[in-house]
């Protein structure tokens, strides 16, 4: 089990359910799944860029992506339908607990001037979307192999009703967040 879900269950529900006043351990707001996406725009003109996308997130994951294709052609962009111009890879489990370890204790405190995550980006439903702006904060991806930078998007999907809810269980899996 990893480190971050073994604390979720001994400390973090009861923690929770006494603040947000619960009386059933299951209705306390918890991790669903991750989702890690990559928007890779560039691989249109350049189909290395893909392979190397889908290299970094497979490496920083430890799961294969599945590649998104585009569903409308867009002349502006040379875009036609069906071309790949994404990555994605769904963590649950364990392996979304590993991860967000991995997060919060490595990658985070590597990005350049950070002062913690905003504590604005919830969509209203629970669910927290940061963005990073470079694959290099995590220490998987050896700096000197990569030969573009690339960003992601991560969308930490909770059950929780409220942000507020959701807010206060990141807290206390240890998200920097910033205060209101």
């Amino acid at each position: 089990m990893a480190r971050l879900q073994d604390r979720y269950k001994k400390e973090i529900v009861s923690k929770l359910a006494s603040q947000l006043v619960r009386s059933n351990l299951h209705a306390v707001p918890r991790l669903t799944k991750i989702v890690v996406n990559m928007g890779v725009g560039a691989a249109v003109q350049d189909a290395k860029r893909m392979d190397e996308a889908v290299a970094n997130l497979a490496t920083i994951t430890g799961q294969k992506p599945l590649v998104t294709k585009s569903k409308q052609a867009i002349s502006a962009f040379h875009l036609r339908q069906g071309l790949p111009i994404g990555c994605k890879v769904t963590l649950r489990g364990s392996r979304m607990y590993e991860f967000l370890d991995r997060l919060i204790s490595l990658a985070l405190p590597r990005v350049r001037d950070f002062r913690g995550l905003s504590a604005k980006a919830f969509d209203g439903h629970g669910n927290y979307t940061l963005g990073l702006s470079e694959q290099l904060v995590f220490p998987e991806i050896q700096a000197d192999k990569v030969q573009h930078t690339q960003g992601m998007h991560i969308t930490l999907v909770t059950t929780a009703k409220t942000d507020s809810d959701a807010r206060l269980l990141l807290r206390e899996l240890g998200m920097p967040l910033q205060a209101d």
